[in-house]
């Protein structure tokens, strides 16, 4: 025998349209640990970048190399969205750039910061 399909016109039973906090829990801090590993990812990113910068300017990798090239290149597009709004901010230091400095301590802020007190706020009242 097969089931027939509920008719749009009836209601459904109470308990399939009734939700608790504890079905959007999980969806919650699924979304703060993925924010949090995305914040990671963008710390190592922008210190690999760094890294990088310092034996490209004292000339112990050569940017002739396609591979170097290539990492250089990936690296700056993917951070330069990130620095162009600080550089805008900060004053200009000549050769010196802070805006990966600034960067890094806003991720520091929202990775160890905003999103655990979030979590813990959102775990406090939904218990």
């Amino acid at each position: 025998m097969t089931k027939r399909p509920a008719c749009p016109l009836l209601p459904t039973p109470r308990a399939s349209y009734t939700r608790t906090n504890t079905s959007r829990r999980p969806s919650l801090l699924a979304i703060l640990q993925i924010l949090q590993l995305l914040l990671n990812v963008v710390w190592w990113i922008i210190v690999v970048q760094a890294i990088l910068s310092w034996l490209i300017a004292f000339n112990v990798i050569n940017t002739h190399s396609d591979m170097v090239r290539t990492v250089w290149t990936a690296l700056q597009r993917m951070t330069e969205p990130l620095y162009r709004p600080i550089r805008r901010i900060l004053p200009d230091f000549g050769a010196l750039d802070l805006s990966p400095m600034v960067v890094l301590l806003i991720v520091y802020i929202l990775s160890n910061i905003v999103i655990p007190s979030i979590a813990a706020n959102y775990l406090t009242t939904v218990n």
